[in-house]
């Protein structure tokens, strides 16, 4: 195997020192997966793996990216073989396990989904970890019961990774989608995705003494937690449903009972990184088919190289994404 370009994250002392290299075979981890990358994408986790306070990484020096999508190079795995396209994420991946931005990959087999039929590669990781989650969302709220007819669905962090494609996703099936978000000149770019209405981030993040407020959302899709996860609990509708995934408005959650012994409201969680197999395939299939977003091959996606990655990583930490940013890695 010829060497290889990869991105990698070094701590050395109170920093991290980031930028491409060149690595060889020698260097990649164990695993019964060589997979050839062609695309990762920047997540908020890769931002935080590459910082010295994001207390994410637990290996130095460290490839960094938390999913990957390309083609089997080489397998020890029965089901798996050469020239097969898979994706990857999750798990240790970019995180305690070399990840997706480097040229070639090795996982563990029980790590590698199929590209299902109907995704490209870049289409895969133009949805990746963030849109796996938000699809993850909406699989789990259906499975509960939602409907279109039931009334509308906020999104919130509606410009970031998660609430984009969760955006173009429920305005797809149907659903009336009210965005929030605290951009306020993304109002055109979050109706091109398919939202009905968009509102201020300070409206759904506001403190209030109140348990519960007047009834608003037949689901909420919350992947900001925090002050905001409060707002969607004490609003949400006779049956509704929280699904919340991240915490970048912090991990706290200031509520009371009310909301779920008087109005049955439901409160599910959503993690992507140890999701069993089986719920992975399902809801590949499902994002391919039809979960498959609004803008997947325009709206929602930034390419880059590995070369502009660093800008990426730091812009997203920043609150300064918008969409998907995909990052291209074959050579």
């Amino acid at each position: 195997m010829a060497d290889f370009r990869a991105f990698i994250a070094e701590k050395q002392d109170d920093r991290v020192e980031r930028g491409v290299r060149t690595l060889s075979e020698d260097d990649l981890p164990e695993g019964d997966v060589t997979v050839r990358v062609e695309y990762s994408s920047v997540n908020y986790k890769d931002g935080l793996a590459t910082t010295p306070k994001g207390r994410v990484a637990r290996i130095s020096p460290l490839v960094p990216g938390v999913d990957l999508a390309g083609t089997v190079e080489s397998s020890d795995a029965d089901g798996i073989a050469a020239g097969d396209g898979v994706i990857v994420h999750g798990y240790d991946l970019g995180v305690a396990h070399h990840g997706g931005y480097a040229e070639r990959a090795r996982v563990p087999a029980d790590w590698v989904v199929p590209l299902p039929e109907g995704l490209s590669a870049r289409q895969a990781m133009t949805l990746g970890t963030a849109g796996f989650t938000a699809g993850l969302s909406v699989h789990a709220l259906e499975a509960r019961g939602l409907r279109p007819d039931q009334g509308p669905v906020l999104v919130m962090g509606a410009t970031g990774g998660v609430g984009s494609v969760a955006v173009g996703i429920l305005a797809e099936r149907g659903y009336e989608v009210v965005a929030a978000t605290g951009k306020a000149d993304e109002d055109d770019y979050l109706r091109s995705l398919g939202a009905a209405e968009v509102i201020g981030r300070e409206e759904v993040t506001a403190e209030s003494e109140r348990p519960l407020e007047s009834e608003r959302w037949a689901a909420v899709v919350d992947p900001i937690g925090g002050s905001g996860t409060a707002y969607a609990l004490r609003t949400a509708r006779y049956g509704g449903a929280v699904a919340v995934s991240g915490l970048t408005a912090g991990p706290s959650l200031q509520t009371t009972v009310l909301p779920f012994i008087l109005r049955g409201v439901a409160l599910l969680g959503i993690d992507s990184v140890q999701a069993p197999m089986e719920v992975r395939r399902e809801v590949w299939q499902r994002l391919a088919d039809e979960l498959r977003p609004r803008g997947l091959d325009d709206a929602i996606p930034t390419e880059i190289g590995l070369e502009d990655l660093e800008a990426a990583l730091d812009g997203i930490l920043a609150g300064k994404a918008r969409g998907r940013t995909v990052v291209r890695v074959a050579g």
